[in-house]
């Protein structure tokens, strides 16, 4: 069966991805209301009994959203790093001892068949960490609320075979948009969220003959739309000389909404 995913939802209002094997089945971040991870889970045929567990990446709103209310209605283990537990325990309720499990950043942990590895990335969090996924041969991996792309952080996403990067933001659309100057200034920071032409720059070094596809996630509802966001990546790649057809590497869509199709890592 190999690595499967479906990115449940991505935005600033809310982010879950379920990722699963042969053996197991997790959930990347709970940051809906558990009624409305339940309907997404339904949407791709999965239930909560499911779920072996729930990876946490960081703290904010909406990435916990739901998180205490799904982990104590299935009784499941919730996987964070120290720091983010002490940032988070206020906002998510009581969890039970046993499934208040610490995952250190760079941590590797064997889930049955499926191997996780945890990778530190820049964001105005605790200590907020993305996720790599290993079976076999196959590597899938997660990286949104990053301010900048860092070495270590390309690094740890390097001959991934699929990837689900965040493309935040068009930047003039930022600067142009609603939202005070501080905020603005926070999202362009280093500790902020990947722009549009970031992200195309670290696609321009991460892509190889490893890498198939990409979802583009986590797009601001305010100062993006999906046909921007990959017009200006497939730009920003092409500007750093990094052509390529469609038919050997493919940008793909996340919604806010709905569920993406499930996606099966070893697919061409």
């Amino acid at each position: 069966m190999g690595i499967s995913f479906t990115v449940l939802s991505s935005g600033s209002t809310g982010n879950a991805t379920v990722v699963r094997n042969e053996e197991t089945t997790l959930m990347i971040d709970a940051g809906l209301s558990a009624k409305r991870i339940d309907e997404l889970l339904k949407e791709r045929d999965v239930t909560g009994e499911e779920i072996d567990g729930i990876l946490v990446t960081h703290e904010h709103s909406d990435h916990i959203k739901g998180l205490g209310a799904v982990a104590r209605k299935y009784d499941l283990p919730i996987y964070a790093n120290e720091k983010t537990w002490e940032a988070m325990e206020k906002s998510i309720g009581k969890i039970a001892e046993e499934n208040r499990i610490v995952m250190d950043s760079g941590e590797v942990r064997d889930f049955g068949s499926l191997r996780v590895e945890s990778f530190g990335i820049s964001h105005d969090a605790a200590e907020p960490v993305g996720y790599c996924f290993y079976d076999g041969n196959e590597k899938l991996s997660v990286a949104t609320d990053l301010g900048y792309m860092s070495d270590k952080v390309k690094q740890a996403l390097s001959d991934s075979n699929v990837m689900v990067l965040e493309a935040n933001h068009d930047i003039e659309m930022l600067r142009m948009g609603r939202y005070p100057w501080n905020i603005k200034r926070r999202i362009l920071g280093d500790m902020g969220h990947l722009s549009n032409v970031a992200a195309g720059e670290a696609l321009s070094e991460l892509l190889t003959g490893d890498l198939k596809r990409t979802y583009l996630a986590h797009l601001s509802r305010d100062h993006n739309m999906m046909e921007l966001a990959k017009m200006t990546v497939r730009d920003s790649m092409e500007e750093r000389g990094c052509f390529y057809k469609d038919s050997e590497f493919k940008l793909c869509d996340t919604y806010y909404d709905r569920p993406t199709p499930w996606d099966k890592v070893s697919e061409p």
